[in-house]
């Protein structure tokens, strides 16, 4: 049986390319993650969310906001048991706790 290279010419051939190495595939930039942060005034759990998100934010240099859920009555309905919520790039991350592990890995 015949085995056929994938690109031989690409792959194996750095002479006929000057000694360069392999062509590589172009690589994706990270993208530029987003932290948002929903809570309540008076809200113990809150602090405690706020607290690992601005550090972990801070050293990564990632930007995060917060939302006051009172301020709307659909923010209110929606995340009014779970609070405090975690968004990471518009999706939820956590509820509850922000486990500071997952959050870096999420934005790793």
């Amino acid at each position: 049986m015949h085995k056929v290279e994938a690109y031989p010419s690409v792959l194996n051939n750095s002479a006929s390319r000057g000694g360069r190495s392999p062509i590589r595939p172009p690589t994706v930039e990270r993208m530029a993650h987003s932290i948002t942060l929903y809570g309540k005034p008076g809200c113990h759990l809150c602090e405690d969310a706020r607290e690992i998100i601005a550090r972990v934010a801070g050293e990564l240099g990632v930007p995060w906001e917060e939302r006051d859920i009172t301020a709307s009555a659909a923010d209110l309905e929606k995340y009014g048991e779970m609070i405090p919520v975690t968004l990471v790039d518009g999706v939820q991350h956590d509820f509850w706790r922000v486990d500071e592990a997952r959050l870096r890995a999420a934005l790793g």
